[in-house]
C-alpha cells in the first residue's frame, strides 16, 4: 500500500472518533492488507487495520455480527478511500492463552446459530457445485496470458470434479447452514482475560457451517478425517446441531467437509491468481497448492 495514502486512511479513521496522533507498531503487513496497533498520547491503544478488496467489507461484517451477539471486536470508525478499508478496531490485547479445539467448537457453535446473514454473499449447492466450473475457467484466463502452462492434471482434475460435483454437493444446506466465518483457525480465536472473540471477518458468507470446522486444523498438512470426526461430535456436544454429524452427498460428514472446504480453496487460490494479485511470480508457489489440494479433493470426494 502507499504510504501516503496509509496515512491518509489512518487520519481518516482517527479524525472520525476525535483523534489526531498516534504511535504507530505494525503487527502484520501483507500485500492486500496490514494490522497496526497505535497508541494515542493518553496511554489508550487501538488497531488500525486495512484492505483493499475482496477485503474491504470486513467493517460491515463486524459491526453485522457485534449487533446479532456474536463476541468480535468493536469497530469504533471505519473509512473508504482509493479502493482501501480502513478501519479502527478495539485492541484486545495480547491473548492469555492460545484457542484449542474446545474453543473452536463453542465459537462454531454461537457463530452458526445465525442462520440467515442476507448481507453476506451466499454459497449454497447451486454455488459450490459449480466450483470446479469456476476454476476452470480461472485456469483458462491464466493460460491465455502464457501463465500456468504444462496444467493439463489440473484440468483434468477440475474436469472430474466438476462431473461429479452435482451428486457430491448434496447436502450444502443441511444444518449448520447459515453465517460461515471461512477464515476459522485458531488464530482467529483471541481468548483475552474478559472472554473470547472472533476476528477476521474479511470473507464471511453465508453457506455450510462444515466448512468453518474443517479450516479449524489448517490445511498445511494433510486432512485428517478422523480427527475432524472427533471436532465435529466436539461441536455437537457443546450445543452445534446433531446434522452436523449427518451423510451428505454420499459420504460421512467428515469427508465431505474436507474436500468441499479444499475445492473452495482452490477456487480462491486460482482467483487470486488471475484477479486480486495478478502476479506471475506468486504462480509457482499458487499452483503447487492447488495440485496438493486437488489431490486431497479427489481422493476425500471419492471421484
Amino acid at each position: 500500500m502507499d504510504t501516503t495514502l496509509n496515512a491518509d486512511l489512518l487520519a481518516s479513521v482517527l479524525t472520525l472518533t476525535g483523534r489526531t496522533t498516534a504511535v504507530r507498531e505494525e503487527v502484520r503487513v501483507w500485500s492486500m492488507s496490514g494490522v497496526e496497533r497505535l497508541t494515542f498520547p493518553d496511554g489508550t491503544t487501538a488497531i488500525f487495520k486495512y484492505a483493499k478488496k475482496p477485503f474491504d467489507s470486513e467493517d460491515q461484517a463486524l459491526r453485522l455480527a457485534h449487533t446479532l451477539g456474536v463476541p468480535v471486536p468493536v469497530v469504533h470508525a471505519s473509512a473508504v478511500l482509493d479502493g482501501w478499508l480502513g478501519m479502527l478496531l478495539e485492541d484486545l490485547g495480547a491473548p492469555i492463552r492460545e484457542a484449542d479445539d474446545l474453543d473452536g467448537a463453542a465459537a462454531a457453535v454461537v457463530l452458526h446459530r445465525i442462520r440467515t446473514a442476507a448481507a453476506l454473499p451466499v454459497l449454497d449447492q447451486e454455488r459450490l457445485r459449480t466450483l470446479p466450473s469456476r476454476a476452470l475457467d480461472h485456469l483458462g484466463r491464466l493460460r491465455k496470458v502464457e501463465r500456468w502452462q504444462d496444467t493439463d492434471d489440473v484440468e483434468d482434475a477440475l474436469d472430474r470434479i466438476a462431473q461429479a460435483a452435482e451428486a457430491r454437493s448434496a447436502g450444502t444446506t443441511l444444518a449448520p447452514f447459515g453465517w460461515v466465518h471461512s477464515e476459522f483457525h485458531p488464530t482467529s480465536l483471541h481468548i483475552g482475560r474478559h472472554g473470547w472473540r472472533l476476528l477476521d471477518f474479511a470473507r464471511a458468507f453465508t453457506g455450510p457451517g462444515l466448512l468453518d470446522l474443517a479450516s479449524w486444523h489448517g490445511t498445511i498438512g494433510a486432512p485428517d478425517p478422523v480427527r475432524l470426526r472427533v471436532f465435529l461430535e466436539t461441536y455437537v456436544t457443546e450445543g452445534g446441531t446433531a446434522d452436523a454429524l449427518a451423510e451428505r452427498g454420499g459420504l460421512p460428514a467428515e469427508k465431505w467437509a474436507l474436500g468441499w472446504h479444499r475445492m473452495w480453496a482452490v477456487e480462491w487460490f486460482m482467483e487470486q491468481s488471475i484477479r486480486w494479485i495478478n502476479d506471475p511470480a506468486t504462480d509457482p508457489a499458487y499452483l503447487k497448492a492447488v495440485r496438493r489440494h486437488l489431490a486431497d479433493v479427489l481422493h476425500l470426494l471419492e471421484i
